[in-house]
C-alpha cells in the first residue's frame, strides 16, 4: 500500500470514526443492554468545569472531582468557555480525544506492522461499540485512554528519535492525571524503557528507554510541586479514601471472585470476542520470541497484561474499568490478522519443559477469558453458570492441547492465511461492531436530556439542589446541585442542608436507586412531597423515573436557592 492510499483510507476510516461518535450527540447511553455508562456520573464528573464556567470558581462545594482528574476537568472547562455549558459541550472532550486515539493507534500500528495493519487497528477500534459509547460519555475514561494511546505512539516512534521518549512520558502522566486508573501504564512504559536500556533489542531502543525514563521522572517531578503537594490533603483525600480504600476488599474470596468474574461479568469481551482470541494469540507469539521484540510491541504486552493485573487486584465491577484495554486489544489483533497471519509462531512449538509449565498459568487463564466470555451467553448476567461452564471448557480445552503438543503448535503456525483474507475479516468484524451502534440508534432515547431541560423550566437558575440526579440533571438545567457521596462530597452536613430546598432522586425502579446515602437525607426531612416527575433511562427496562422532590412539603417554610 501506498502511503498516498493509505492517506485516503485513513482518512475514510477517521470520517466513519467521527460520525460514530458525533451523531445523536445529546441521545441517552445505551441501556438495553448497557455498556456501564451511568448518566448522571456526566454531571458529577464535570461539575469543576462547570463552577468555573459559571460561577468562576472552581471549587463552590465539597465535591471536587477536580483534584482526582485535573486534567479531565480542564479539557471540560475549555469545552465550557468554548462552546457554554451543556451535555453536548461536556460529551465533545470525550468525542475528540476518543478520535484523536484512534488516529494515533492506526499511526502507531502502521510504524509496527505495515500501513494495512494499521488500517485495520484503526477500523477495529473506530467501531468498537463499547469504545465508541465511552467516547461519547462525558466521563474520563475516553480521555484517559486517548493519552494512553499517544504515549504508546510516542514511545514506538522513539526508537528511532529518542526525544519523542520524553512525549511518551508526558502523555503516560496526563492519562495518569486524567484518571489515577493509568497508574498501571506508567508502571508497564517505566518497566518496558528500563528493559530496553538494559537489554536493547533494536539499535535506538536504549536512546529512547533511557529519554522515556528521564521524561518520567521530570514529569512526575513537575506534577507533584505543581499541583499534587500545593493540594495534598485534598489529593490524598480523593486519590486514596474516596478511591482505594472505600471500594475495593483484599481478602482471598474478593480477589476469587474477581478472578472468576473478569470474563464473565461484563459484555465487552463476549462483544469483541473474536478480536480478543486474536489478540491472545499475538500475546503467546511474544512470549515465544521475547527476547527479539520491539519495544513498542513489548509494551502492549505490558499494556494488556498490567493492565488486567491492576483489575484484578482493584475492581472487576464496573464495565468502564475495561475501557483502557480496547486499544491494545485492537492493536494485538490487527497485527495477527495482517503480520502473522496465523494463530501460533513456529517459536511457540518448541517450548518445553520449565518453560511450559511457566506458561501454564497464564494460558490456562488467557483460556478462562476466552471460555468464560464466550459461554457466559448460555446463562447471560448469570454469574455461576459462567464461571463453571467456563472453568470446564478450559481444562478441556487445556488437556487438548497438551495432549496435542507440539503438533497442534507447528499446525498453527504452519497454516497462514492471505493478507486479503485477514483484511476480510477485520472487515466482518467491523461489520459486526456497526450493527450493534445501528441497532443502538434505532431504539436510542433523550429521556435524560429532555428531563434536564425540563428540570430548567421548572427552577430557576441557581437553585440549590441535593442528590447525585441534581448532577446529572444539571448541565442544561443551570441549578446548583449538591452531590452527596458515601462518606464523601457533602456527606456531613447531608441530614442540616435546610438551605437546600429541593431532593432529586429515582423512584423507579425504587425510591433511592442511585445509592443509600440519598435515603439518609430523604429521612431527615419526612414531610417531604414530590413536586414532579421525569422519565429517565437507567436500567434495562427503560421505564425509570426521576422525582423533584420537596423537603419540607408543599408551601414549607424553610429552603433555599
Amino acid at each position: 500500500m501506498t502511503r498516498r492510499q493509505f492517506a485516503w483510507c485513513l482518512a475514510g476510516l477517521i470520517g466513519l470514526a467521527a460520525l460514530l461518535r458525533s451523531v445523536y450527540p445529546t441521545a441517552d447511553p445505551p441501556w438495553n443492554p448497557g455498556v456501564g455508562v451511568v448518566w448522571h456520573d456526566e454531571g458529577a464528573w464535570t461539575h469543576n468545569a462547570r463552577n468555573r464556567a459559571l460561577y468562576g470558581a472552581w471549587v463552590q462545594d465539597e465535591w471536587n472531582p477536580l483534584y482526582i482528574a485535573p486534567v479531565f476537568t480542564v479539557l471540560e472547562y475549555v469545552s465550557f468557555a468554548a462552546f457554554g455549558v451543556g451535555l453536548w459541550q461536556a460529551r465533545l472532550v470525550s468525542e475528540v480525544t476518543g478520535l484523536l486515539s484512534v488516529l494515533v493507534l492506526s499511526l502507531g500500528v502502521a510504524r509496527l506492522a505495515g500501513r494495512e495493519a494499521g488500517l485495520v487497528a484503526g477500523a477495529l477500534l473506530g467501531s468498537n461499540y463499547v469504545y465508541a459509547m465511552y467516547n461519547r460519555a462525558a466521563t474520563m475514561e475516553a480521555s484517559m485512554a486517548a493519552f494512553i494511546v499517544g504515549a504508546w505512539y510516542a514511545y514506538a516512534r522513539a526508537d528511532a528519535r529518542a526525544a519523542w521518549g520524553w512525549i511518551a512520558a508526558l502523555c503516560a502522566l496526563l492519562a495518569f492525571f486524567t484518571k489515577a486508573a493509568a497508574v498501571f501504564f506508567l508502571l508497564a512504559l517505566a518497566l518496558d524503557a528500563l528493559i530496553a536500556v538494559i537489554r536493547p533489542t533494536t539499535p535506538g531502543s536504549r536512546a529512547a528507554g533511557r529519554a522515556t525514563l528521564v521524561g518520567l521522572a521530570v514529569c512526575s517531578m513537575v506534577a507533584l510541586a505543581v499541583f499534587v503537594l500545593p493540594h495534598w490533603s485534598e489529593y490524598r483525600f480523593y486519590n486514596w479514601q474516596v478511591s482505594v480504600t472505600r471500594k475495593p476488599s483484599y481478602d482471598l474470596g474478593s480477589v476469587l471472585d474477581r478472578l472468576t468474574w473478569f470474563p464473565v461479568l461484563h459484555d465487552i469481551f463476549t462483544r469483541m470476542w473474536v478480536t480478543t482470541l486474536l489478540a491472545v494469540a499475538a500475546l503467546f507469539a511474544m512470549l515465544a520470541r521475547a527476547p527479539r521484540l520491539a519495544p513498542a510491541e513489548r509494551l502492549l504486552g505490558l499494556w494488556v497484561t498490567i493492565g488486567s493485573l491492576e483489575l484484578l487486584a482493584h475492581d472487576v465491577g464496573n464495565e468502564r474499568r475495561f475501557v483502557f484495554l480496547v486499544p491494545a486489544v485492537a492493536a494485538l489483533a490487527a497485527i495477527v490478522l495482517v503480520r502473522e497471519r496465523r494463530l501460533a509462531r513456529p517459536e511457540l512449538a518448541e517450548v518445553k519443559g520449565r518453560y511450559a509449565l511457566l506458561l501454564l498459568v497464564p494460558a490456562g487463564y488467557a483460556m478462562y477469558v476466552l471460555a468464560g466470555s464466550a459461554v457466559r451467553l448460555l446463562a447471560i448476567y448469570q454469574i455461576r453458570p459462567g464461571v463453571r461452564v467456563g472453568a470446564f471448557v478450559t481444562v478441556a480445552a487445556l488437556a487438548f492441547i497438551a495432549l496435542t503438543w507440539p503438533a497442534l503448535a507447528h499446525r498453527l503456525a504452519r497454516e497462514r492465511w492471505s493478507v486479503m483474507a485477514g483484511l476480510l475479516l477485520a472487515g466482518v468484524l467491523t461489520a459486526g461492531q456497526l450493527a450493534q451502534f445501528i441497532q443502538w440508534a434505532a431504539g436510542r432515547t433523550y429521556k435524560n436530556y429532555a428531563a434536564s431541560l425540563e428540570l430548567g423550566r421548572r427552577l430557576p437558575p441557581g437553585t440549590l439542589v441535593h442528590g447525585k440526579l441534581a448532577n446529572g440533571l444539571s448541565l442544561d438545567s443551570r441549578i446548583r446541585p449538591i452531590f452527596v457521596g458515601r462518606g464523601f462530597g457533602n456527606y456531613e452536613d447531608r441530614r442540616q442542608r435546610d438551605d437546600v430546598r429541593y431532593i432529586l432522586t429515582y423512584v423507579a425502579p425504587r425510591i433511592g436507586y442511585e445509592g443509600p446515602v440519598i435515603e439518609e437525607v430523604l429521612e431527615a426531612y419526612p414531610n417531604r412531597t414530590i413536586v414532579m416527575t421525569f422519565d429517565v433511562a437507567e436500567t434495562p427496562t427503560g421505564h425509570d423515573r426521576a422525582a423533584l422532590i420537596d423537603k419540607f412539603g408543599a408551601g414549607g417554610g424553610s429552603g433555599g436557592r
